[in-house]
């Protein structure tokens, strides 16, 4: 996969819109925190490759230049991480609206775009994670 996404930088500092392929803002990107349009935390990004985890610490892909979560369409299944850490507090500097989406890039057939298949992937309860006993 690292072939065909190209590489890209996020300032940390400033925040970075996640939208779909039909241009529908999802999420918002802080200090490697994603919140929704709410303002509740629902995931984060990890390393250079910009892997997106939900809250629970399921992988469901990666962040690309255009604001999408792509992934392979045939993808093995990754383990859950293991998260023992409240989520972090809303940050003040939260935009209120997302700016106007840009133009996707095409997609190819072994690609597909995680919000547009499935748009609930944030609130979906891992069933690899580990029961709360």
């Amino acid at each position: 996969m690292a072939g065909s996404v190209r590489k890209f930088t996020i300032n940390p500092d400033e925040p970075f819109f996640v939208f779909d392929s039909r241009g529908e803002w999802h999420a918002t990107l802080l200090n490697s925190c994603l919140w929704d349009a709410r303002g509740e935390y629902v995931g984060f990004v990890r390393g250079t490759d910009h892997d997106v985890y939900t809250a629970f610490g399921e992988w469901i892909g990666r962040l690309s230049a255009d604001g999408r979560i792509v992934r392979k369409r045939v993808n093995d299944r990754q383990l859950v991480l293991k998260i023992r850490k409240l989520p972090p507090p809303r940050p003040r500097n939260l935009p209120p609206r997302a700016p106007l989406p840009p133009t996707p890039a095409e997609l190819s057939y072994s690609f597909v775009d995680v919000l547009e298949w499935d748009p609930d992937v944030f609130k979906n309860i891992p069933d690899l994670k580990a029961d709360m006993s």
